[in-house]
């Protein structure tokens, strides 16, 4: 028998189904090849002109680099000390917030150490010596410097999805705030990338899907927990509904 209420089921079930329609619709990208045509908008045979380009490399690469972490301290603090929206959720959930985010850039870490693609810039139809292979053909090397996917850099807008989960069962608003902030972030951080030639879309795109599942089953786990500590409470007042999400 379940622990999760009905209202709770849903909400997982919703996830799922977004995670799995997400899913085909990224593999669908990957088989249309738009991967290189994009690549082509912003490098030719002499590389990208846009690589050290003072916006997308010195602004939105190096400087912006402190600030996902910062952010990060605070939601660790947070959970100790709650502060500004954190004040609302219990202990349990600030706590998820904070860990879910290292988790998922933890991810993104772990597969690029095993990945063998390279980057765009690294093609020898940019000047370089690497031909293309697909990210999702393990184990072959392209003859370049491999270690480009997913996209790293724009983890550190995607990582705060779980803003989402944590949140969307006490202040729905402020759930998709934050979902739009970290989808808005992630995006604009992976183009700044896709300009220089440091990564295709599909890596940007790649790793939202991550970031998003690693996020959801995080959240998964914790409503169970929650779930089954509730289980073992008596129950002193009705359970309050949860806020809708739409």
């Amino acid at each position: 028998m379940t622990l999760l209420l009905p209202d709770a089921r849903r909400l997982h079930h919703r996830t799922a189904l977004a995670t799995v329609v997400s899913f085909f619709l990224l593999a669908g990208w990957d088989y249309s090849g738009l991967d290189l045509v994009m690549a082509h908008w912003f490098g030719d045979t002499t590389g990208f002109s846009g690589e050290s380009h003072w916006l997308w490399r010195t602004v939105l690469h190096d400087k912006i680099l402190p600030f996902p972490w910062i952010l990060e301290f605070g939601l660790l603090a947070g959970i100790v000390w709650p502060w500004g929206s954190l004040t609302k959720l219990p202990k349990l959930r600030r706590t998820q917030l904070a860990l879910t985010t290292l988790a998922a850039l933890l991810t993104i870490s772990n597969i690029k150490l095993q990945s063998h693609t390279s980057c765009p810039w690294d093609l020898a139809e940019f000047g370089k010596t690497a031909s293309y292979a697909s990210h999702w053909a393990w184990g072959v090397r392209d003859g370049g410097s491999g270690g480009c996917f997913p996209a790293g850099h724009a983890s550190a807008g995607f990582a705060f999805i779980g803003g989402f989960f944590a949140f969307r069962r006490v202040l729905p608003n402020t759930a998709w705030r934050w979902l739009a902030g970290a989808m808005v972030a992630g995006l604009i951080l992976g183009l700044a990338q896709q300009v220089r030639g440091a990564h295709y879309m599909s890596h940007t795109f790649w790793t939202a899907w991550l970031c998003w599942t690693v996020a959801a089953t995080i959240d998964a786990a914790v409503s169970w927990l929650a779930a089954r500590q509730a289980s073992r409470t008596p129950a002193t007042m009705p359970l309050a509904p949860l806020a809708p999400l739409e």
